[in-house]
């Protein structure tokens, strides 16, 4: 194998990822597009598989600033999940656990020696 060859078969393999990574980035916004009808991604399905070269850059050109807005729009979803997740887990505060047993013992539902001790607890 000449060096030639070799330099031409790494830019077709270059060319053949960025193709399918672009083509895999389409179909992912086309099911993420909720305003858009079934018919409709089913007919960009179909030009995707049958037409690729010409349907794939249309469909960036047409809908390629959609495709940046969804993907911005799911990672800040994933992030706010996330977020929500943790702060789910790691629980309340101190301060927090004590003011909860603040209005219990206020509304008589703990004793005075609960209150004491629940206030030990989180501050320990």
């Amino acid at each position: 194998m000449k060096f030639r060859e070799f330099l031409w078969s790494l830019l077709l393999i270059f060319f053949m990822i960025m193709y399918l990574i672009s083509l895999f980035s389409v179909v992912i916004d086309l099911f993420r597009n909720h305003q858009m009808s079934g018919v409709v991604q089913a007919i960009w399905i179909l030009f995707l598989i049958f037409i690729p070269l010409i349907s794939l850059p249309v469909y960036v050109i047409v809908y390629g600033r959609g495709v940046a807005t969804g993907q911005q729009d799911a990672v800040a979803q994933a992030q706010r999940k996330q977020a929500a997740y943790i702060k789910q887990v790691a629980g309340t505060s101190p301060a927090e656990q004590i003011a909860q047993a603040q209005q219990l013992r206020q509304s008589s539902v703990i004793s005075q020696q609960e209150f004491d001790s629940i206030k030990v607890k989180a501050l320990s």
